[in-house]
């Protein structure tokens, strides 16, 4: 099984999710079970992968070979579909791996039966499917391909509760961006086919000019992989798609986010680096800024505890976009300070995952217990619900950056590395989660603080559990960021700069 991980890790969930209606007209409890296990075994695989990658190697699976040499025609012209899994990839693994199986374990019992929980399950297994597909895969129509099942997955996922007034509104409003998102993508494989004959990244990347064809391919690619991202002005569908969608299944939603952001990093660095301008990496920069405070101010108007936290988690994409943007600019150069910026940028996708997933899933107990999110209903909680409270409190804490949790470790390299770049970058930076701390600290005190409030059901315990998970995640990569950044962070930002080995490792030379 070992050497077959990567494709595993995408097979067996897209052949999984489509076992699961079969399972559910036998037993409820089979299918239950059946997508606890398929999303622990895409961990399993994904956790192996990186033990390989994460200490400097670069897996190459060959889909109808049994050698990677076997695929190369004259010329290192690759004739078999492979998949690619450096550090980063790895890296997008782990994330997936963790937050898929606390998902559905939460998920399992957020919704009631007859609120379509299986289709939930199967698109959630589906999703996650596309999200190893697009982190593994180094064939660009293959992205494209895996960019299709996350966007059809989520937007099911997002809509499929068509009994509410909202829902399919919000899941119509992603589908068109999403579309527009894959129409942009796959034009610009289009042109780089035409432009080289191949869609082989690595092929593609060493071929690559920098001629007019390939600048417009370049804009379709930044153009349709910012607005999967969720990155400002493109950013309004996710708020509607985090905040309708049953909270419980919202943090593969992130992670989905996320993965799209890998393909900006994987195709900027990557497949442009050789050719790529200082100004798309100032480009990026300007846009993380431009989002992360956006939507800290509209989270800072909400009612709507869900859509506050989806303004959140969108801010935060911002600050991904500024660590990793400080990277792309200082790219020719290379100082330090761009690895340092870097590292802070992909930190921040896990710690984002873990922090933005437990207070999703805060929300989900809160509208198991109360039937609402509106904060002008709520309040008294923390009276009744400590836990939840305790973990609210923790993750907000978290997403404002406040040492010494998860969120600062990450937060403090990228405002190093951004302070080297320009100390404005930095003081935009530190002024925004100055801000989210005190839109969230007003959500804590308008839902959990108050006279006691008794509630008539308990929050189910493998929420507690999903919750209890991902609370002490928060806390151990705060307090020992140190050996997560050297054994897995590390890696991760080295691959990006590593251009030259991610070719020599596909093309052998």
């Amino acid at each position: 099984m070992g050497t077959h991980a990567p494709i595993l890790a995408i097979a067996v969930p897209l052949l999984g999710g489509f076992a699961l209606p079969l399972l559910a007209r036998f037993h409820k409890g089979l299918r239950d079970a059946w997508a606890i296990v398929v999303a622990l075994f895409v961990s399993v695989c994904a956790g192996y992968v990186a033990s390989r990658v994460l200490s400097g190697e670069i897996w190459i699976y060959v889909l109808g070979a049994k050698n990677p040499v076997d695929t190369l025609a004259p010329g290192g012209f690759p004739i078999r579909i492979m998949l690619t899994v450096d550090a980063l990839s790895a890296f997008l693994g782990i994330i997936a791996g963790i937050i898929g199986p606390l998902m559905f374990l939460s998920l399992i019992r957020f919704l009631p039966e007859e609120e379509g929980k299986t289709l939930s399950l199967t698109l959630a297994t589906l999703l996650l499917a596309g999200i190893m597909g697009m982190a593994y895969t180094g064939d660009l129509f293959n992205f494209f391909v895996f960019l299709e099942v996350t966007s059809i997955a989520a937007c099911g996922i997002i809509g499929f509760r068509t009994w509410t007034s909202r829902a399919p509104e919000a899941a119509f409003k992603t589908m068109l961006l999403y579309a527009l998102s894959g129409l942009f993508f796959l034009l610009g494989v289009a042109f780089l086919y035409g432009e080289y004959g191949a869609l082989n990244m690595a092929y593609v990347s060493r071929e690559i000019r920098g001629t007019t064809v390939d600048r417009l391919a370049l804009a379709l690619f930044l153009s349709g992989l910012l607005m999967k991202a969720a990155a400002a002005p493109m950013h309004f569908w996710a708020p509607d798609a985090y905040g309708e969608t049953p909270p419980a299944a919202t943090p593969l939603l992130v992670v989905n986010t996320q993965v799209s952001l890998y393909g900006l990093w994987r195709v900027l660095f990557t497949l442009y680096g050789g050719v790529l301008d200082r100004g798309v990496g100032w480009l990026v920069v300007a846009l993380g800024l431009l989002t992360m405070v956006v939507a800290a101010f509209m989270a800072l108007v909400q009612t709507d505890l869900g859509r506050l936290v989806a303004y959140g988690a969108v801010s935060q994409i911002g600050y991904m976009m500024l660590g990793v943007g400080v990277g792309l600019v200082a790219l020719p150069g290379k100082p330090p300070y761009a690895l340092v910026a870097t590292q802070g940028g992909v930190f921040h996708m896990l710690n984002d995952a873990l922090t933005v997933g437990l207070l999703f899933l805060c929300v989900a107990a809160v509208e198991w217990v109360r039937g609402t999110r509106d904060l002008r209903e709520l309040g008294g909680l923390g009276h009744s619900l400590p836990e939840v409270g305790l973990c609210f409190l923790l993750s907000s804490l978290a997403l404002a950056g406040i040492p010494p949790l998860n969120g600062f470790a990450s937060k403090i390299l990228i405002y190093e590395g951004s302070f080297g770049l320009s100390p404005i970058l930095t003081a935009v930076a530190v002024l925004t989660s100055i801000l989210l701390l005190a839109v969230f600290v007003r959500a804590f005190q308008g839902a959990f603080l108050g006279p006691r409030v008794e509630v008539g059901k308990k929050v189910p315990w493998q929420l507690l559990l999903a919750m209890g998970i991902l609370a002490v995640g928060i806390v151990v990569f705060g307090l020992v960021p140190g050996f997560f950044v050297e054994k897995m962070v590390g890696p991760a930002a080295e691959a990006l700069f590593s251009r030259s080995a991610y070719l020599f490792a596909v093309l052998r030379g």
